[in-house]
């Protein structure tokens, strides 16, 4: 015999937990069930944000998102990041705001939001099966059947929130997307994103490795500039991480994939102009002394940067005295240490992104309630959809908010007992 819910959650990571809770706490009286394939639940959040879960950010707007944007800001307006700041307040995690605008919880522990949502879950008296791997829906009147892995559960809406492909250890592997594509959904091309970048051997970043800095990346794609922002840089063992290498890594894996002619572009010194810098250099050299080229970078860049950096411009020119530099080196030297360009080899998969780009587009879900304009009953959340965040917590807004909707409205579906 098929077991029975009103609402079945295809998916017990961030999104499909949100929608749970909120659907039970607008409706008590229904039977909500959560379907998960992996062993334990919330192997992302716990992983997210070093450890510590970025919850949301002070600031939520489309304009930190890629994808539709007007769509998007319809959906965030109806959960907003103040919202995200009383619910997990409500729930007994208090948050607080670094420098960044970035809001972690007080513990600066992840365990502490999958806890808190956990233990509203077994409060609200719902179900959760780990080790469930769906493996098909067919919807009917008056709803849907669900086979998994442990036999077949019946529901009258069903919300999905299988996620994308991005960390497939955590048990985000894409195939949520079949399934609903055997529904009459399509999917955009995808890609990972919030991804570190491979940079070819023969470069220095191995040993700077461990080293952050501010600079300005610039993405250029068949010699367009399409992308450029200011933030950390991370130098590491394979290449370049940080922020800023995180949010651009989109534009070069899209632009690879598409077969196009990408650059990215790296500033050193993102608080100057190149006038400003070419006056730096010319007051350096009017100075008493034989200040080198190397020990002047020194001055505004972290001690090895400056030494391999100088190094790789021009053999022989780390050690120069900036007084014998001409006119026209000291450009083409500015002009490098503003624009250098980075030998891109690659990202570093699917393992190590943070999120998918592309999913469902958005025009086929009501942005109102996340439900499917193809399959009545059926409800699209998280990063299922065609909706990429910056890095800094957007991705976990977009979580919230879309399990907000999808899970309140599919509950109001129902006759309430109140």
């Amino acid at each position: 015999m098929p077991q029975q819910a009103d609402i079945a959650i295809i998916g017990a990571g961030a999104a499909g937990l949100a929608a749970a809770i909120f659907a039970a706490e607008t409706n008590s009286s229904l039977r909500i069930v959560l379907l998960d394939g992996a062993k334990t639940i919330g192997a992302k959040i716990l992983i997210s944000g070093g450890g510590r879960c970025n919850v949301t950010n002070q600031k939520v707007t489309a304009s930190d998102f890629h994808g539709n944007r007007k769509i998007i800001d319809r959906i965030l307006r109806r959960f907003n990041e103040l919202a995200t700041i009383q619910w997990f307040d409500s729930l007994g995690v208090s948050l607080h705001t670094e420098i960044t605008g970035k809001l972690f919880p007080v513990s600066n522990k992840a365990r502490s939001i999958l806890d808190a949502l956990l233990d509203r879950c077994q409060q609200l008296s719902m179900t959760l099966l780990t080790q469930h791997h769906v493996q098909s829906i067919i919807h009917h009147e008056p709803g849907f059947s669900i086979q998994h892995s442990q036999g077949i559960l019946q529901a009258r809406q069903v919300i999905m929130a299988t996620g994308g492909r991005s960390l497939p250890k955590t048990g985000s592997n894409g195939s949520g997307w079949a399934l609903i594509q055997h529904l009459g959904h399509t999917i955009t091309s995808t890609s990972p994103a919030l991804v570190p970048l491979v940079l070819d051997a023969s470069f220095f970043h191995s040993a700077l490795s461990g080293i952050s800095h501010e600079v300005i990346l610039t993405t250029r794609v068949n010699n367009h500039i399409t992308d450029r922002r200011t933030g950390s840089l991370l130098w590491t063992h394979f290449g370049v991480s940080g922020p800023v290498v995180l949010d651009a890594s989109r534009f070069w894996v899209q632009a690879t994939e598409q077969s196009q002619d990408v650059q990215l572009l790296l500033n050193c010194f993102p608080q100057y102009s190149h006038k400003e810098i070419d006056n730096w250099f010319i007051q350096a050299a009017s100075l008493p002394g034989r200040q080198t080229v190397q020990s002047l970078l020194a001055e505004r860049l972290p001690t090895r940067v400056a030494t391999h950096l100088s190094q790789f411009l021009e053999p022989g020119i780390s050690h120069t005295p900036v007084n014998l530099l001409q006119k026209n080196v000291r450009n083409t030297l500015i002009h490098t240490l503003t624009n250098l360009p980075l030998p891109v080899i690659g990202s570093r998969g699917w393992n190590f992104a943070e999120v998918t780009a592309g999913g469902v587009p958005l025009k086929e879900i009501n942005p109102s309630t996340m439900e499917s304009k193809t399959v009545p009953g059926l409800y699209l959340i998280g990063e299922m959809l065609d909706c990429d965040g910056r890095i800094g917590g957007f991705n976990f807004q977009w979580a919230w908010a879309t399990g907000y909707l999808a899970g309140s409205n599919a509950a109001l579906q129902f006759p309430s007992t109140m």
